[in-house]
């Protein structure tokens, strides 16, 4: 008998055989449910590539919600909370990617940055470990757990971190500033000057590295090179606050009072918000009336400024101890002609 050939009827046959046929040739394996899923993740990206932010995340949370294990729809999600200020729900849908697909190292870096922009910097530093684990020539991966490392006081571990990313790209500037904070922070003041003048070859405009230099310069008592350092970052950026306040700090250990005392000024006039250019002044303040103390005006400018200090950055115990010391007393005689002087 000659076989019969099966002939499909009707055009809903034939979908449903091209469907089936379709899904057959994919994988091996997939399922309908997976190829569904996998439409709506190239809607999806279709979706995201025209910033379509909202639309596309419906897109993959129904990829989600068919296939759970679809790794790259919780990825997309992730991406898409982040660029909408989301950051738990973009945290929570990168670990679940991860746990979906812990060989992503896109996934793994993407979770570490949320996790620091986010302060969550003990998380952080796993997360980027998983990085550079699956990525070990990934520069800012390792630079970026060598800036983690810093922020716990984890100097050692920062070191090792700063030294692998400046391995891996030996022009790039960041690490080398970095690696000198953390060889400063050390006491390894020789070493940290050597990583500042390295990061300054490859970029000679960095004013701020030039204060970095400056406090490690003064840090070893060598006050002219520090001031050298820091009239160069001035004329690169005149408005830098920090490079003004530094100086101050610098001529007041030179007892060069009235030129801090301008340093310091210039610094508050760059940036109100400098508790430490507020602290020099009032130190300043304080030695002028000392030296005359008929010139009562000093007394209270120097208080007001350390109160301003204090209510900037409130950790500050010997400002505290200074404000006990030199606040007048209601009970004192001279203090009242003090405050009644003006």
């Amino acid at each position: 008998m000659t076989p019969r050939t099966i002939v499909a009827t009707s055009s809903a046959s034939c979908s449903v055989l091209s469907l089936a046929a379709l899904v057959a040739s994919l994988s091996g394996c997939m399922t309908v449910r997976e190829y569904r899923a996998e439409l709506h993740v190239e809607r999806g990206d279709a979706l995201l590539a025209q910033d379509e932010l909202e639309a596309a995340l419906v897109e993959f949370q129904q990829a989600a919600k068919l296939a759970p294990e679809m790794a790259v729809a919780h990825s997309n999600m992730g991406v898409i909370y982040r660029r909408m200020g989301e950051y738990e729900q973009a945290i929570g849908c990168f670990v679940e990617a991860i746990r979906r697909n812990p060989f992503s190292f896109d996934d793994a870096f993407n979770l570490a940055q949320l996790y620091h922009f986010t302060q969550k910097v003990r998380e952080a530093i796993q997360a980027y470990l998983h990085a550079v684990e699956l990525r070990p020539g990934d520069f800012d991966a390792q630079l970026n757990l060598g800036v983690c490392y810093q922020q716990t006081g984890d100097y050692a571990q920062a070191i090792e971190r700063f030294e692998k990313a400046i391995a891996i790209d030996l022009d790039r500037p960041h690490a080398f500033v970095n690696l000198g904070v953390a060889l400063d922070a050390q006491q390894k003041y020789y070493e940290a000057i050597r990583a500042y003048k390295d990061a300054l070859e490859r970029d000679s405009h960095q004013p701020q590295v030039l204060v970095n230099l400056a406090h490690t310069y003064m840090n070893q008592d060598r006050l002219k090179m520090a001031r050298q350092a820091l009239q160069q970052a001035i004329e690169m950026d005149p408005n830098l606050a920090t490079a003004h306040e530094a100086l101050g700090y610098c001529l007041f250990r030179m007892r060069e009072f009235p030129a801090a005392e301008r340093a310091y000024n210039q610094a508050l006039t760059c940036d109100q918000r400098l508790p430490r250019a507020h602290a020099g002044l009032g130190s300043i303040y304080m030695i002028y009336y000392l030296d005359d103390k008929t010139r009562a005006e000093h007394c209270d400018r120097a208080l007001e400024h350390w109160h301003r200090s204090l209510e900037l950055n409130p950790d500050q115990p010997r400002i505290r101890k200074l404000i006990a010391e030199y606040r007048p007393s209601n009970d004192d005689p001279e203090s009242v002609l003090l405050h009644t002087s003006e």
